[in-house]
């Protein structure tokens, strides 16, 4: 009997700790991460900001559980896509096309995670989220070069270069604002697609073709 209680307990606990990250989460989209702060995030949780702190010692704590959380779905929905993809090449496509329309159709929460100006402590995780954006890229991108689908390059470098250019395109300060119609965004990430395969090597015609071939990915990234 016990051990069903602490069973319970340990799935409530859990479940408010999700409900804390969701609620950073949805005011990082909407206002920045500036805006995720112990109070709000505690109102918009439904409790008391001491309630907050017995999960998160500080806000820094909760933006960086933030970044964590928003890094792993994003990453996990690259693979998901390159996993369903005939061959290296198209997976590189299919995973930078997923993360391209991903932040398009939550550009706010992109920008928060990744672009907005933050303190060296949130700094530093963000870091890590861009780190493991090009260690997924670098992956796709080493296996295509294995399989001869690419020209010799060095694959952590490039992939890093990519990631740059893909955040500066997609919700950068010089970027274009993002168009609210599905089938745009849908073009633009293709765009950006084309350009990140045209970067590493691909011929314009292979590369268009590779573009037609990616499907819209489900976007829930808000």
């Amino acid at each position: 009997m016990a051990y069903r209680r602490t069973d319970k307990v340990a799935r409530r606990l859990a479940a408010r700790h999700e409900a804390i990250i969701a609620a950073a989460r949805s005011l990082a989209a909407e206002r920045g991460m500036a805006a995720v702060q112990i109070a709000p995030v505690a109102r918009r949780t439904g409790i008391a900001a001491g309630t907050v702190y017995r999960y998160f010692p500080s806000k820094t704590a909760v933006v960086s559980a933030l970044v964590t959380a928003v890094s792993e779905r994003e990453i996990a929905a690259m693979r998901q896509a390159a996993a369903a993809a005939p061959g290296p090449l198209s997976a590189l496509a299919a995973a930078i096309a997923t993360f391209a329309a991903r932040s398009l159709g939550g550009r706010g929460l992109a920008w928060a995670t990744l672009g907005e100006p933050v303190g060296p402590e949130i700094a530093a995780v963000r870091i890590a989220y861009r780190r493991a954006l090009a260690a997924e890229i670098g992956t796709r991108l080493t296996a295509a070069i294995a399989a001869r689908h690419l020209p010799e390059q060095e694959a952590p470098r490039a992939a890093a270069a990519l990631v740059g250019a893909l955040i500066e395109g997609l919700i950068g300060p010089l970027a274009p604002k993002s168009p609210d119609d599905p089938a745009e965004a849908h073009a633009t990430a293709q765009m950006l697609t084309l350009f990140a395969l045209r970067a590493i090597g691909v011929i314009d015609a292979r590369a268009r073709g590779l573009v037609v071939q990616t499907p819209p990915p489900t976007l829930d990234a808000g």
